[in-house]
């Protein structure tokens, strides 16, 4: 043999023992790591799952080894696991070599657990789909037969059930001839068709409660406090490979139950993972998605990851920050190779652009690209953020959030410009963001004198401005929830309207000025649930109930919001920054963080929160970090293997600029100025205090309105009118015109064709024109009489290419 066979024999050995060393297993979970049972009924379902080298999960439920260490307390059948009488014991389980253990516990084994309205019957109203929105759960429910939407009322639902259509919707003489048991077993017509089989678990419970007189619950059940899925993450290889899905509640006693078949399944991508009734994933297309269970009000997920089989995929080496290694954690667990490193042009464009609004000038771009210094991108990024614009842009974006703007017989123009600046003042100063929201929601005192004070006269709904303030600093839609449970969260009625109950007792009156308004706590003041027109106490939404003696109720809350230990400003400022960098949320939508919408990267988001908290809240050092690390540097040129991915961040993202730092954008390259209400000429777009103040231009872009909290009202899509105003309107001719430069250029400058065609480039692109480029143009040039007409056509063409009008 050759040395060159010798080689290629060896290099084939070498890839093969690395084959199987990725394939090889190196660990087994089980799923849950403890059993509980509790009477006779009680049951417990497991799952095993197998973890490769490669970090693909195989679920080995069915071919594991199980034994059970005293068959006189607990027995399987199949992998459930039943009790047979009180005590403890050990569940062993035996798979390729690695072993396991489950402590079980059983008591009350030969005590029969009675039927419960609240925690039997409600969830096979769930499970059978009898309460969504699309059935009787509608407003008016259908066919003469109403639910509450997800099960919110049960108190309701229970007299519906037994009090309406009597003798006929139940009968307790035969409980098999019930209205309600033969539409769902299909033995007579029914709108929604046959639910369940006669021989299932779900017509025995029904039967069970209607036998013991359909009673309602002799006392409050135990509330069921949270619920979780198994696995907790599931990676799957190739076609058709499975996972089973358990879920497990746990109740306010201490007491849990294995719910999986009361549970009801969703998953968010069926393109890549479709789910079965019964828990069951399948892999399908490559991707990913977020596999969901809904019990009680209750809603948990799990993420899994579809890979195809055999995929040829090297593990790239990481390089960069803490960011750089968590996006690298999970483009490999999607076997994505990230793009590579976008050029000094386009850094210089994109972090100008992203930080302050603007372009870099000709001045700022030779400077760049003539410095050798190997930190130059993390200097140029130091410079822009110690600009004032940079305050400007933020203090726009909470100004679109606040909904800064003048209404009639509500907000003067003085107000709305008062509250706009005193947003620029706190981030110019560098105030921490959790001080400024702090100071913001426990603002007391005139409108004109305190102008933080406006956010209350912005909205003066109490329930529109909790909604208002779970969305912008929490970016949680409670909105939901006003009316009935959330559907795909775990916010109830009651979280609602005690939630709203912080900022019931808002006070205002008028001040010597008829403009102002005098904001203040008046100490008195309720909410009411809409249900049963309970006086809500306020609590923290997803947490405790607070002691408000002697205080105002907003800085209790303020207080509470802006803590280290908060789960959800952090989290949701986080996100919001990292949006504007990178045109996506970790969360996206950033103001619809919902368990059935989580977190491409939660494990990012965490960090970047933890970071936010370490900090202080300058959110300028994350700003810092965001803009060292690799991700944020890549180019917006995909590979192979991540052009189909738009949510992990493995290539940069193309951006249109926002309407505000486009026109600024345009006036700056055509040296033009703009004159908007209130502000002098030359001010800038991003400066406009007042929400109603708008041009033509920035309406067509998509300036937000300011009707409402959602990040959704400022849009940044292309339409057509977009483009026609950009071909015909007074946003690129009427500015070149007006602006002279390339007369000034060619008369005064005597600069040449060419070298003009290089400063409209180095102007509005940030680069200069390729050789390719530069001979079409200057022969476009060189065949016209007109020069200046000639050159003014190239600047108009520039300033009409997706380039210039996007960030890239």
């Amino acid at each position: 043999m050759t040395a060159t066979g010798m080689i290629a024999l060896a290099m084939s050995i070498g890839m093969a023992s690395l084959a199987v060393a990725e394939s090889e297993i190196v660990k087994i979970d089980v799923y849950p790591e403890s059993a509980e049972l509790l009477t006779s009924r009680d049951q417990q379902r497991f799952v095993v799952r197998a973890i490769r080298a490669d970090d693909v999960t195989i679920d080995v439920t069915s071919e594991a080894k199980w034994s059970v260490g005293d068959d006189k307390i607990a027995k399987l059948q199949g992998t459930t696991l039943l009790p047979t009488g009180d005590g403890e014991t050990k569940l062993a389980i035996e798979y390729s070599g690695f072993e396991a253990e489950v402590p079980v516990k059983v008591a009350q084994a030969d005590a029969e657990r009675p039927v419960s309205f609240k925690l039997d019957v409600m969830p096979v109203f769930m499970r059978a789909g009898c309460n969504t929105g699309s059935c009787h759960g509608a407003a008016r429910g259908k066919d003469g037969f109403r639910l509450s939407l997800f099960g919110f009322d049960p108190k309701g639902d229970y007299d519906r059930i037994t009090r309406e259509l009597a003798s006929r919707r139940i009968n307790l003489a035969v409980p098999q001839a019930s209205l309600l048991m033969e539409k769902s077993i299909g033995a007579v017509p029914h709108t929604g068709g046959k639910l369940f089989d006669q021989d299932s678990e779900y017509y025995a419970t029904m039967i069970r409660w209607l036998e013991s007189g359909a009673q309602r619950d002799p006392s409050e059940p135990p509330v069921c406090e949270k619920i979780e899925i198994y696995p907790p993450k599931a990676v799957l290889e190739g076609e058709g490979a499975k996972q089973q899905f358990i879920v497990k509640a746990f109740y306010a006693d201490g007491t849990t139950r294995d719910v999986t078949d009361l549970a009801v399944f969703l998953t968010s991508n069926d393109n890549s993972v479709p789910m079965e009734k019964d828990g069951m994933a399948t892999a399908a297309n490559r991707g990913e998605a977020f596999v969901m269970a809904r019990f009680d009000t209750h809603t948990v997920g799990s993420q899994v990851i579809v890979l195809p089989k055999d995929l040829q995929y090297e593990k790239p080496q990481v390089a960069g920050n803490y960011i750089d290694e968590l996006v690298g954690a999970k483009l490999h667990k999607l076997r994505i190779v990230p793009s590579g490193l976008c050029s000094d042009e386009e850094y210089l464009r994109r972090t100008t652009i992203d930080i302050t609004g603007q372009l870099p000038t000709a001045e700022e771009y030779a400077a760049f690209v003539a410095d050798q210094s190997p930190d130059k991108r993390a200097k140029l990024v130091d410079r822009l953020l110690e600009r004032k614009e940079f305050a400007e842009i933020w203090a726009m974006k909470w100004a679109q959030l606040l909904m800064i703007k003048s209404e009639n017989n509500r907000v003067s123009y003085k107000s709305a410009f008062l509250y706009n600046s005193w947003l620029q003042e706190k981030i110019a100063n560098e105030v921490p963001l959790d001080e400024m929201v702090r100071e913001l929601l426990g603002a007391t005192g005139g409108t004109f004198s305190n102008p933080p004070t406006n956010f209350y006269e912005v909205e003066r709904n109490t329930l529109k401005t909790a909604e208002n303030v779970a969305q912008v600093f929490m970016g949680i839609r409670t909105q939901c929830a006003q009316c009935h449970n959330h559907p795909f969260d775990r916010w109830t009625m009651d979280d609602y309207y005690s939630f709203a109950a912080f900022f019931a007792q808002v006070g205002r009156k008028n001040a010597e000025d008829e403009r102002e308004r005098i904001i203040y706590d008046r100490r008195g003041g309720d909410v009411r649930h809409l249900v049963d027109n309970r006086v809500m106490t306020p609590k923290f939404l997803g947490g405790v109930e607070p002691d408000l003696k002697g205080r105002d109720r907003r800085e209790v809350f303020a207080e509470w919001l802006t803590a280290p230990e908060n789960p959800f400003f952090a989290a949701n400022t986080a996100n919001r920054i990292w949006d504007h960098f990178f045109g996506v949320g970790i969360i996206d939508p950033v103001d619809d963080i919902r368990v059935s919408n989580p977190a491409s990267n939660p494990e990012l988001l965490d960090a970047l929160a933890t970071k936010l908290i370490e900090y202080k809240y300058d959110f300028k050092k994350l700003v810092k970090d965001i803009c060292a690390s690799n991700a944020y540097q890549r180019t917006t040129l995909p590979n192979d293997s991540n052009k189909s991915d738009t949510k992990n961040f493995a290539y940069a993202q193309v951006r249109r600029i926002p309407a505000e730092q486009l026109l600024d954008c345009i006036s700056q390259a055509t040296e033009t100025q703009d004159k908007f209400k209130g502000l002098p000429l030359g001010a800038r777009a991003v400066q406009i205090a007042d929400g109603k103040t708008s041009t033509y231009f920035l309406t067509t872009f998509g300036r937000a309105e300011r009707a409402t909290v959602c990040a959704c009202e400022a849009k940044t899509s292309p339409t057509l009118s977009q483009a026609l105003h950009m071909l015909n309107g007074d946003a690129t001719q009427g500015k070149i015109a007006k602006g002279k430069l390339v007369s000034d250029w060619l008369n005064e400058e005597k600069l040449s064709p060419e070298q003009i065609v290089e400063k409209i480039y180095v102007r509005c692109l940030s680069r200069q024109p390729t050789d390719e480029e530069k001979t079409r143009l200057m022969a476009v040039v060189d065949q016209d009489e007109n020069k200046q007409q000639a050159l003014e056509d190239v600047f108009w063409a520039v300033l009409n290419s997706r380039e210039f009008l996007f960030n890239h």
